[in-house]
């Protein structure tokens, strides 16, 4: 298996290039895309966070209201590690049990997660592939693309990891300033490159939750 790593700030197109990569083999463990998953009505993560800042953050069909999460925890740092502190663990055995299925195999694994633009490697993941755009054409893309208000895709790039110190982590760049047909031939590059690097193991971050 080989274990490699997907970063880039929000607006960056992170995951445009985990879906070209999925498209060629690799197989793609989006972190954000867990979070959702364990954020869904009737899961422990759901509930705590309900028990933690009520109805308000929950929409009339009993979904989390994710704007509103938003609201709180992107303007207040004691409210931003109260998330961290109710979904890390469950994140770790998520993301465990999601590549572990592929030990002894040889696939490509992309672990996609904001949190590896830090460095250092994470996870055992053996190689990092950063995915660049200039910050302010990232905001432009997140208020078009997705709606989001400017206010709060600015608040959510100042809660990240600033670009050069992405970029200095970083084992392969993808600059995705361009247009689509400038991505294509770096995808191509960066498969070659993920498919030669060394063999790699998951590793766990966190201890072991206790179960007793």
């Amino acid at each position: 298996m080989k274990l490699a790593g997907l970063t880039g700030g929000i607006g960056s197109g992170k995951s445009t290039v985990g879906t070209l990569l999925a498209e060629r083999g690799a197989a793609i463990v989006d972190v954000d895309l867990l979070s959702r998953e364990l954020q869904q009505p009737g899961r422990p993560v759901f509930a705590a966070m309900v028990g933690r800042w009520g109805d308000a953050i929950v929409r009339a069909d009993g979904t989390l209201d994710r704007q509103a999460v938003a609201d709180i925890v992107f303007n207040d740092q004691d409210e931003l590690a109260a998330i961290h502190a109710m979904t890390n663990v469950p994140m770790e055995e998520e993301i465990y049990a999601r590549v572990s299925a592929h030990h002894d195999s040889d696939r490509v694994v992309v672990l996609e997660a904001a949190l590896f633009a830090g460095g250092p490697k994470l996870y055992g993941i053996t190689g990092l592939l950063v995915v660049d755009t200039p910050d302010e054409l990232a905001v432009a893309r997140i208020v078009s693309g997705r709606g989001m208000r400017e206010s709060d895709a600015r608040a959510r790039l100042a809660n990240q990891r600033p670009r050069d110190e992405r970029l200095r982590h970083a084992d392969f760049v993808i600059d995705n300033s361009g247009s689509p047909a400038a991505l294509a031939p770096q995808i191509e590059r960066a498969w070659t490159w993920l498919r030669a690097l060394p063999d790699g193991v998951i590793e766990r971050r966190l201890p072991t939750p206790d179960t007793t």
